[in-house]
């Protein structure tokens, strides 16, 4: 039965390695399971909570992938989109967290609708690959600097904003030492390396009187404190469209990114080059991010991991449903995840960070055009503190400099109108 309903022969592929793959993937991505509550709960959001929904949005996203759209890609709440909800919307703009999950269900709506259209690869296609690119590099140095804070390497200075931390504290030598571990585990070729780092410091900080431990297996949380807490209305009311925007932004391209990536890894794009079964795939994504809304978490996408469970072998949804119900089992490991301090997941941040900024290398150094204002988007999301605000600084730069340089031809319809509208919100709005 799951030979034929994963089309296994036809992929090349079998049922053990399908289930290597899935656990292979899980162990590269499952740090978030640790990661995103301690992000979401500097929000005031209940931390057990958003463990469960972190757990049931990724299992729900990744099913749906796996047994609709039958490729091997999982599914969790994205990294820089959870901090850009607790650290940009909450923290900074001052919404409710109930307000930022009724942004994240709209931005999954509207996602869902552009799924089902035939203009999604108009959409994807119109904006130009040095945006896409500084705009994940972004997201990577906004990770970077939330990092460093959260493990206390560099603290705020009234004259320069930012200072060196007290760098001989135990808890960033701790930091600093996941760090060098995750890297170097990586470069081994290690599965998992992210979550050996973060349970390393968390053990160590045990074992040194730093942090106390609150048990490793129990029933899961309750997630009455987030289900069904998000505020549509209040969303909406708020006005608050330029962060429904930059979700929406953010998710569609990045998983269309991470599905072609990965997808052309395993050698899944068709004689064209081109991804079959797009709009299913964009479509399970979509679902996520709204049935993660529900439940109490920040924006769900496709994850780039994905890629070790197909260095695997990995070749169907066989793969996602097999990480989906990992996730369902993590559901029992609150009390491990619960024990986990800020610094122990700010190395897990810091090297997920640089992973993306490797967008930035990728862009073309010769063509000042191409070059200004993809960096100017990158540097901006960290600057200023904002994923928002480096997203439309990319686009009104990239519209003016084209402009100038006498190749507006080169700027599509959909960026032209971007540029307006965002310079438009910066005049009337702020």
């Amino acid at each position: 039965m799951l030979k034929t309903y994963f089309q296994l022969d036809q992929l090349g592929t079998t049922v053990r390695r399908e289930v290597v793959a899935g656990v292979t993937t899980f162990l590269t991505m499952a740090y978030i399971i640790f990661v995103n509550p301690v992000i979401l709960a500097n929000t005031g959001m209940d931390q057990g909570s958003v463990f469960v929904a972190t757990c049931v949005a990724a299992a729900v996203g990744s099913l749906i992938m796996g047994l609709y759209a039958n490729y091997p890609v999982a599914l969790a709440p994205g990294m820089g989109l959870n901090a850009f909800f607790t650290f940009t919307v909450v923290m900074e703009m001052g919404y409710t967290w109930n307000q930022a999950l009724g942004a994240v269900f709209i931005s999954g709506v509207v996602f869902f609708i552009l799924a089902l259209l035939k203009v999604r690869e108009y959409i994807i296609n119109s904006i130009p690959m040095t945006l896409k690119l500084s705009i994940s590099a972004g997201i990577g140095l906004f990770l970077a600097i939330i990092a460093l804070e959260n493990a206390k390497v560099i603290v705020d200075h009234p004259a320069t904003l930012l200072t060196l931390g007290d760098i001989g504290q135990p808890t960033v030598l701790l930091a600093a030492l996941g760090f060098f571990v995750i890297c170097a585990l990586h470069y081994r070729n290690i599965t998992g390396s992210i979550i050996i780092g973060i349970l390393l410091v968390t053990i160590l900080s045990i074992l040194l009187g730093l942090n106390q431990a609150q048990g490793i297996v129990s029933a899961p949380p309750s997630i009455a404190p987030t289900f069904f807490q998000l505020d549509i209305a209040g969303a909406l009311e708020a006005g608050m469209f330029g962060v429904i925007f930059a979700f929406l932004f953010v998710d569609m391209f990045d998983t269309a990114g991470t599905l072609v990536g990965v997808a052309h890894r395993g050698g899944l794009l068709d004689k064209d080059g081109k991804l079959p079964r797009i709009g299913k795939a964009l479509l399970a994504d979509s679902s996520a991010t709204m049935v993660g809304a529900i439940f109490g978490t920040s924006t769900v996408t496709s994850y780039i991991e994905s890629a070790s469970g197909i260095n695997a072998g990995g070749r169907s949804g066989l793969t996602a449903v097999v990480v989906a119900i990992l996730f369902l089992v993590a559901l029992f490991f609150s009390p491990l995840a619960g024990s986990v301090p800020a610094y122990a997941t700010a190395p897990a941040l810091l090297f997920v960070a640089l992973l993306m900024a490797r967008g930035l290398a990728e862009l073309d150094w010769d063509d000042m055009t191409e070059v200004a204002p993809g960096v100017l988007a990158a540097i901006s999301m960290p600057l200023t503190y904002s994923i928002a605000n480096g997203i439309a600084l990319g686009f009104i730069s990239y519209a003016a400099i084209k402009l100038l340089a006498g190749r507006a031809r080169e700027v599509s319809i959909a960026v032209w109108v971007l540029a307006v509208v965002f310079v438009l919100k910066f005049a009337f709005i702020g």
